[in-house]
């Protein structure tokens, strides 16, 4: 374990100095790649893989939770499980992208709880979605009752995944 590190660790909690800490260095970026293989690590485990100890591997923790850096944990849960077997990418036009109609868009969006993820695009499309449902009916009803209905939307372009090859999950 390195002294001198762990001594600065400690310094930084007392004086504060670990909340308003905004650069990462390399140990932060080690401890943050290691959590996201391994969310569920003690801080034995974190301090054991960064060479560090576990008071001062939950020290860096609680500063990067702080900070935001770490804004939170989740069970990535597959899907299928539940009944949601078929991942849809959904690109939609709007009339204009105006503040007004962006932040209408995006407010209304968040209600329709088989997105599971949404980005702003620069190109061809305005947005780019990506829904999980059970099957193409699902996804008929969703397009019909709620995304057509969407403020601003003036075309929708859908794609169905054959298979999902890689979804996040490189453990």
């Amino acid at each position: 374990m390195d002294t001198k590190r762990e001594e600065k660790d400690a310094l930084m909690q007392k004086t504060g100095e670990a909340e308003i800490k905004s650069e990462l260095d390399e140990l932060d970026i080690s401890i943050l790649r290691y959590l996201e293989r391994y969310g569920r690590a003690t801080n034995y485990e974190v301090g054991e893989a960064v060479g560090l100890s576990a008071s001062a591997a939950s020290r860096r923790i609680q500063a990067l939770e702080s900070a935001g850096t770490i804004r939170g944990y989740r069970a990535m849960v597959d899907d299928r499980l539940l009944g949601r077997r078929m991942t849809v990418y959904i690109r939609v036009t709007l009339e204009r992208q105006s503040a007004p109609v962006l932040s209408s868009f995006e407010a209304a969006l968040r209600h329709c709880k088989e997105i599971v993820s949404c980005h702003l695009m620069a190109g061809q499309y305005d947005y780019m979605l990506v829904a999980r449902v059970a099957g193409i009916d699902d996804y008929g009803r969703l397009h019909q009752n709620e995304l057509s209905r969407l403020p601003g939307v003036t075309r929708l372009e859908t794609s169905f995944a054959l298979r999902d090859v890689l979804d996040g999950n490189r453990v």
